[in-house]
């Protein structure tokens, strides 16, 4: 991971706005993001994929509802994989796609 996005999680965690979980795992996948928690198993299974409205950071759906919007997305609005070839391609969206599925998990306990 990019120290960058590593950096702003960091700065989500300490601030209070993510529930601290021991012993998680995030396996950020070019087609899919799991996130592992010890003792529960995988507790997140989403595509790597967020639709965002086209000129501005406005986000309009995360992992399986914006999947559902590749190739027929209204225009305006990207289906994007921030996530090419195994690596990071946009670092912003990467880091809010992160940020909404911690909070998934994090908000379930």
């Amino acid at each position: 991971m990019s120290t960058e996005l590593l950096s702003g999680l960091s700065s989500w965690f300490s601030s209070g706005r993510l529930v601290p979980v021991n012993d998680i795992a995030v396996d950020l996948g070019t087609a899919n993001t799991l996130v592992y928690v010890k003792g529960e198993g995988i507790v997140l299974n989403e595509p790597s994929v967020v639709a965002v409205e086209k000129g501005s950071s406005r986000i309009m759906g995360i992992g399986l509802e914006a999947k559902r919007m590749l190739g027929r997305t209204p225009e305006g609005i990207e289906a994007i994989r921030p996530l090419k070839d195994g690596v990071i391609a946009d670092v912003d969206v990467t880091e809010m796609m992160l940020r909404h599925f911690l909070v998934q998990v994090t908000h379930k306990r």
